[in-house]
């Protein structure tokens, strides 16, 4: 029996969950699902969005299926809080990026297929698979404001770059560091080249920009290159991220296998999740080497919580990547396919495809095909 953390969230994460729920319990997955709290919720009354009680559910779980939370910036972060905590030395964190450095799950596994059927499609024949770095790059967490003395007198030191800002406040300054380390750069373009190996796919495509990000591109450039001749019958492309946007949109059907660092990762992603109907069909897999954690890739939508309207198929698909990582092929091959058979028919809809189902109608439709 797997053991698998069970997240909700809060906002529509609460929906989509029950819906994705609906679904596996019709594939008789032979689970325990064990609940654990993480949101705005926790945040609000206890000055911790992801408690370490949720911690402790973790490490004795096999993987998580998670929702969606609230998140919101530093400053209104604090104001939320509980009067009782306010001015305590909370600092509001991202429970999902604290996860995936503490688990150091650095795969960010996001695949956008196209699903024939399915009215939000810009085109049928598109079947992309992104690999976003999950740990390092700008989502790392090295953020500075105001700027320290100490940081700034080394930055002037080390870079002459910084002679423009010699006469800006440090409180006018905040600063994000962009870092890339060979070993980060190597394990996710080696997984990227072993999916494609594994799965048939003609070529993996390195996007990033070292022709401005001269350092950090560079390095992650040096290493796709050396890792990439290790794998001869794939083809090895590469692109700059500004043009990748504008090729995604003309030729999305020349691509395969896209590689990329974190923040570039999520933007690619999302693009391409448009170009396959939308967030709604999104799902991601935080992945390690010994752990995991599936979720859709859109937000808690408040406004929608409880309502019972919002597509779950995101979430679904995230079970099925659930399902493939614990090496449940069978069961994740007859989910995808009750999936596209409820796409293909047309017959249940939610808003965003422009029907009027709801959230459980459309887990129950998918449930009913398996």
């Amino acid at each position: 029996m797997y053991k698998i953390a069970w997240m909700p969230g809060d906002g529509i994460g609460i929906d989509v969950m029950h819906a994705a729920r609906v679904v596996l319990d019709a594939l008789k997955l032979d689970a325990q699902y064990i609940h654990a709290d993480i949101g705005w919720d926790f945040w609000c009354s206890e000055g911790e969005a992801l408690p370490r009680r949720t911690l402790d559910v973790l490490k004795s779980s096999d993987c998580a299926l998670f929702g969606a939370i609230t998140s919101k910036p530093k400053e209104e972060a604090a104001q939320e809080l509980a009067p009782n905590l306010r001015g305590q030395g909370f600092v509001y964190r991202s429970p999902i990026v604290h996860l995936r450095q503490m688990f150091d799950l650095y795969t960010n596994l996001r695949p956008c297929k196209a699903y024939r059927g399915n009215p939000l499609n810009y085109r049928d024949d598109i079947d992309l698979i992104v690999f976003r770095e999950n740990t390092e790059g700008l989502y790392c967490g090295v953020e500075f404001h105001p700027l320290p003395a100490n940081v700034r007198g080394a930055l002037e030191e080390s870079s002459q770059a910084m002679g423009a800002f010699k006469d800006v406040a440090a409180d006018d300054i905040a600063l994000s560091a962009r870092i890339i380390t060979r070993r980060g750069a190597e394990r996710i373009v080696r997984r990227a080249f072993e999916y494609a190996q594994a799965h048939d796919c003609k070529s993996v495509t390195l996007i990033e920009k070292p022709n401005v990000l001269r350092e950090t591109s560079g390095l992650m450039t040096r290493v796709a290159r050396q890792v990439a001749r290790e794998f001869p019958s794939i083809e090895f492309w590469e692109a700059n991220i500004d043009a990748m946007m504008m090729w995604l949109v003309k030729n999305p059907q020349q691509y395969s296998v896209l590689v990329t660092s974190n923040l570039f990762g999520d933007v690619v992603s999302d693009l391409c999740a448009q170009l396959v109907g939308g967030l709604g069909f999104a799902a991601s897999g935080n992945i390690g080497d010994k752990f995991a954690v599936f979720e859709p890739t859109h937000g808690s939508a408040p406004k929608y919580a409880g309502q019972n309207k919002v597509n779950p198929l995101a979430t679904i698909l995230a079970a099925k990547l659930m399902l493939d990582w614990l090496g449940e092929n069978q069961k994740a091959a007859q989910l995808e396919s009750a999936i596209a058979a409820v796409i293909a028919e047309g017959r249940i809809r939610t808003y965003d495809m422009g029907g009027t189902n709801t959230t459980r109608e459309m887990a129950e439709a998918v449930a009913g095909k398996l």
